[in-house]
């Protein structure tokens, strides 16, 4: 796939990344020519410098020919015109745009598809509001390290560490039915010291393993109290830092939490005390001892740090956590700096780019794929893809699991039949239209995954 990035940023630079190690052919546009050197040493990508709205820096960078437009600059409407103009000047396949602006996004009718006089843009998406869903997930589950939706929140996979004392912890996998035997589910991975384990029935659960396990959304929870002890949910959040990511999390939480925000800047305190009905507002320093024990850190169920600065998130998280935060949540770009904190005392760290990349995967990934979600800083993956075809011309359809040729460390979870789901066994046989729910812990193996679901005139 010839694919090309305007935008050499956090998103944009680790989507080129991820894109470059699987062999597709990215091009990356940005005004900074020593971030694009930079990213050229590290990865088989072509850069070029310049506007990426500007229609002969389009043309250099080879739009002509390219499958897919990622257009994620900073700025909106340089995205919107660049989009444009691929569709005018080239009509390009697909063109996916980053758009920050809730007043872009609250306009649908801009982007409508159907409309000829519509900017021409096949997806939006918006970083903020994918981990401000992603936060929200993970405040449902109080337990869970990773909580992702398939098939429309029909099902889930949920990543859980094992902890002392879980019912589970320190028996073999197959007991998992023995106590809840009216619960179907399924352990896609473990992964234990950070090295994948392929479960099997034998599989012995120990304390601080980090399982992944798939399961209908109504068992989440059942599934979860195997594992550790269960948390009771969440009543007091406190959230540092009031910027985009702040602000959705404050107005999407306020009805059913106490809410505390804490905003250095004066201007952008006094706008949300106002844009804010339910939610206190608090101006001061994130990282500031004083002000965190005035407002009672050590009676806060969940305290997350969701400032633009990543010294400041790991910095107030761990402080909050020291003066008796229950739980701290860290947002943070850099990627070594998630595996650094992660074994230390911040509960959660998430990457923003990692969140956002998967819908950006459904749209690159060969074979019928609706849903893509990146695990483990990138390493592992988790998909949804559909089958189509029948036993002729497809090489999963009429074929029961344990005759399909996954390649190594791939296990199919789940498959959703219409409005059923599906826990996978190795009897199952998959239909035509199935949903299907994968889990890989080596990506490398994606595109044998993208040829098993691509439908063929016949198969011998």
């Amino acid at each position: 796939m010839k694919i090309l990035i305007l935008g050499a940023g956090q998103v944009g630079a680790s989507v080129a990344a991820t894109l470059a190690r699987e062999d597709d052919d990215v091009t990356l546009v940005d005004t900074d020519n020593s971030n694009l050197l930079k990213l050229q040493d590290h990865y088989d990508i072509r850069t070029i410098q310049g506007e990426a709205s500007h229609p002969d820096v389009l043309a250099r960078a080879g739009a002509e020919d390219a499958d897919l437009l990622l257009a994620v600059t900073n700025s909106d409407e340089t995205n919107m015109v660049a989009c444009q103009i691929c569709h005018t000047l080239y009509n390009t396949p697909t063109k996916i745009a980053r758009i920050r602006s809730t007043g872009y996004l609250s306009t649908p009718q801009l982007f409508d598809r159907d409309n000829p006089q519509a900017i021409a843009i096949d997806m939006l998406i918006s970083p903020e509001q994918i981990v401000t869903e992603y936060i929200q997930r993970l405040i449902s589950h109080p337990n869970a390290l990773q909580v992702l939706d398939f098939s429309n929140g029909k099902i889930q996979l949920v990543a859980v560490k094992a902890f002392h004392g879980g019912p589970l912890v320190g028996h073999p996998l197959r007991d998992l039915r023995k106590h809840i035997p009216k619960t179907e589910t399924r352990v896609a991975a473990i992964f234990r010291e950070g090295r994948p384990i392929t479960p099997t029935g034998d599989t012995v659960i120990q304390a601080d393993d980090e399982v992944f396990f798939i399961a209908a959304s109504k068992d989440i929870r059942a599934v979860m109290g195997e594992l550790r002890r269960l948390e009771k949910p969440y009543k007091r959040i406190m959230l540092a830092g009031g910027g985009n990511i702040g602000a959705r999390l404050a107005k999407a939480l306020e009805k059913n939490y106490h809410i505390k925000l804490i905003e250095a800047n004066p201007h952008r305190a006094e706008y949300l005390s106002e844009e804010l009905a339910h939610s206190i507002v608090l101006l001061g320093d994130v990282a500031n001892e004083e002000l965190l024990l005035e407002e009672e850190i050590d009676k806060v169920d969940l305290f997350c740090a969701l400032t633009n600065d990543d010294e400041a998130n790991i910095l107030s998280a761990m402080l909050a956590k020291r003066l008796g935060a229950t739980k701290v949540l860290s947002l943070i770009n850099r990627a070594a700096y998630v595996d650094l904190v992660e074994s230390g005392s911040i509960d959660i760290a998430l990457s923003p780019q990692q969140a956002t990349i998967g819908s950006l995967l459904a749209h690159i990934r060969r074979g019928d794929i609706v849903a893509v979600h990146s695990l483990r800083r990138g390493a592992a993956e988790a998909l949804e893809a559909i089958a189509h075809g029948d036993s002729s011309s497809s090489m999963v359809v009429g074929r029961r699991i344990d005759e399909i040729d996954l390649p190594p460390g791939t296990t199919i979870g789940a498959i959703v039949r219409g409005e059923e789901v599906m826990i996978a066994h190795h009897d199952t046989i998959v239909e035509s239209e199935d949903h299907v729910i994968l889990f890989l812990v080596n990506k490398r193996y994606i595109k044998e995954v993208e040829r098993l679901f691509q439908v063929g005139f016949t198969f011998f």
